[in-house]
C-alpha cells in the first residue's frame, strides 16, 4: 500500500492481532475497523478520490459506491464490511457489552482480507 494511511492501515491490524491474542477483544475489534478504514482510504486516494477530513460514512459510501459498485475494482461481498466492523467498533467502544472472542476473531479475520484485497490492488 502506497500512502500514510496504507502505513496506519498495517499497523492497526498488527496492533488487532495482538489484541486478539491478549485477549483484549474490545481492543481488537476497534483495531480491526480502523485498519480496514485506513486501507479504504489509502484504496479510495489510490483512484484519485481525496477528501480533506476523514468521515466514515463518506468512506464507506465512497469505497462502496466507486471502487465497487462504479468502477468494479473490489469484489460485491466487500461492501458491507466497513458498515459491519464500525457496528462492532461502536459496540466494543460505546455500548455497556463486550465483544467476544469469537465475534473480534471474524472481525479481525475480515479486516484481514479487506486489507488483503486492498493490499494487492495498490501493488499492482
Amino acid at each position: 500500500m502506497k500512502t500514510e494511511f496504507s502505513a496506519k492501515a498495517v499497523e492497526n491490524l498488527a496492533a488487532a492481532q495482538i489484541c486478539f491474542d491478549r485477549g483484549l477483544y474490545n481492543a481488537c475489534a476497534n483495531r480491526a475497523y480502523y485498519a480496514a478504514l485506513h486501507a479504504a482510504v489509502a484504496a479510495l486516494a489510490r483512484h484519485g478520490i481525496r477528501r480533506d477530513k476523514i468521515d466514515h460514512g463518506q468512506v464507506q459510501a465512497d469505497f462502496s459506491g466507486e471502487l465497487i459498485k462504479r468502477r468494479k475494482i473490489y469484489p460485491a461481498k466487500l461492501k458491507s464490511y466497513l458498515y459491519d466492523m464500525q457496528l462492532a467498533r461502536n459496540q466494543a467502544d460505546y455500548s455497556g457489552g463486550s465483544v467476544s472472542r469469537k465475534a473480534a476473531s471474524v472481525w479481525l479475520a475480515k479486516s484481514q482480507e479487506f486489507s488483503e484485497y486492498i493490499k494487492k490492488e495498490i501493488e499492482k
